[in-house]
């Protein structure tokens, strides 16, 4: 996909604050430092639209990028680390878990994870959670540029192995550095977003 003019819409809390335009989402959920905002701009071709912070947990809101009045990327507040109070993060897993749950317009998860290390137990709660929502997603091995090229496959195969034993959710390594993968991923985002 070409994507001509990507802008980034919307933070939001709730729903009252959500599009109302009925486009299909595509929401991006993972750990904090593992690269959805990276992953967006890779994707859309463009180096800033989604801001990237050295410092991890800095997403509190939902943020809605519109991708040329076709579909949205939407990206969710990482888990596992974070400076936020605990009555914060109580706040932000009750608007995440509500949008999860009550959007009809999300048609694809796409979960990201790092191919350098073993899914963490978050990673796993988060993908028992996406599973139990009964929405179709995908699972990516991020950061695939950080380890040797003749393992990317494997570790990825392995990462499925652990995450979804059964291999019925496709799991692909992606690359914010190397687009390699992104064709791949368009692939997989186009099917649901038609």
């Amino acid at each position: 996909m070409i994507v001509k003019n990507p802008q980034f819409e919307v933070s939001a809390v709730n729903k009252k604050q959500y599009p109302n335009n009925g486009l299909p989402e595509v929401v991006l959920v993972g750990k904090s430092n593992v690269g959805k905002s990276s992953f967006i701009n890779t994707m859309i071709n463009r180096k800033k639209l989604a801001r990237t912070s050295s410092e991890p947990g800095k997403t509190r809101q939902l943020n809605f990028y519109n991708i040329d009045n076709l579909f949205y990327f939407v990206d969710l507040p990482g888990y596992g680390f974070s400076k936020m109070s605990k009555q914060e993060q109580v706040k932000v897993g009750e608007f995440i878990e509500d949008y999860l749950k009550n959007r009809k317009e999300i048609c694809l998860i796409i979960f990201l994870v790092d191919i350098r290390h073993d899914p963490t137990s978050n990673d796993y709660l988060m993908y028992d959670y996406v599973v139990r929502s009964g929405l179709p997603f995908m699972i990516l091995a991020n950061k695939a540029d950080k380890i040797a090229k003749t393992k990317v496959n494997d570790t990825a195969k392995n990462i499925q192995k652990q995450l979804n034993p059964i291999g019925d959710i496709p799991t692909l390594p992606f690359s914010s550095e190397n687009k390699i993968y992104s064709d791949d991923v368009w692939k997989i985002i186009e099917e649901h977003i038609n």
